[in-house]
């Protein structure tokens, strides 16, 4: 019999309107892989930990943020999203007061908005979360 190797991680999608323009929260990772890459704020399940506590979890550790409440928008687990072992996502949306500001800390060395028409490069499948996000995000 086979021992499934699979983790279950959480990644947060947090979106919010400057000027009727949206931005998208995202971190520089800390540590490998994609160290110093930008990515959703997120990592992994802790045992006996409920998903959207999780995200809300990760979101406050690596950007000292709160949202009011958090949707969980489907899994992503194509193999090899990540490199070192097979990991599936669920990736969670929600929405920053126009004056939240992030605060990076624990595997964040940067926190930052970036306008949704000029994202940098993302780490893992980040992109392909954010794309169906956008396609679930209400209008602000």
């Amino acid at each position: 019999m086979r021992v499934s190797r699979t983790f279950v991680a959480v990644d947060a999608v947090i979106f919010k309107s400057i000027n009727n323009k949206l931005q998208l929260l995202l971190i520089k990772r800390k540590n490998e892989p994609f160290k110093d890459a930008w990515a959703l704020p997120g990592g992994f399940v802790d045992e006996h930990e409920d998903l959207e506590v999780a995200a809300a979890r990760e979101l406050q550790e690596e950007t000292q943020l709160k949202v009011a409440k958090l949707e969980q928008l489907r899994a992503f687990g194509t193999p090899h999203r990540h490199p070192r072992q097979h990991v599936v996502s669920i990736a969670f949306l929600g929405y920053a007061a126009a004056t939240s500001e992030p605060i990076p800390a624990d595997d964040a060395t940067a926190a930052q908005w970036f306008a949704i028409d000029a994202l940098p490069d993302l780490a893992f499948d980040h992109y392909e979360i954010v794309k169906f996000a956008l396609l679930k995000a209400k209008p602000l």
